[in-house]
């Protein structure tokens, strides 16, 4: 749990992925699309990932990828994300996390 504090601290958007989930895929491509620059952990390709799923299962995250930290704290998975996107919260939160200038 602490590496996973670690890692969510490091960059202002912080997505936990697998590199063979479309899910995860289509999450990382609409931060991209915005311009933001997320530090991407991809749970298949890093030593100890399944030690990493297992934490973020125990934060909540169900499914575990993606899993999203926006300013250092959970947002959730794809469906989280897509609804506050399409409320049109997700902008405001990235710019007040300093993860968007415009």
């Amino acid at each position: 749990m602490d590496r996973v504090t670690k890692m969510v601290s490091e960059r202002a958007v912080v997505i936990f992925s697998k590199s063979s989930c479309c899910m995860s895929h289509t999450i990382k491509t609409l931060f991209c699309d915005f311009g933001v620059n997320p530090a991407v952990h991809e749970l298949d390709e890093i030593p100890r990932g399944r030690d990493i799923e297992q934490a973020l299962s125990r934060l909540g995250c169900s499914p575990s990828v993606p899993a999203v930290f926006i300013g250092g704290e959970l947002v959730g998975g794809a469906n989280e994300v897509m609804s506050l996107h399409l409320n049109r919260s997700l902008i405001p939160m990235l710019k007040k996390a300093g993860a968007l200038w415009v």
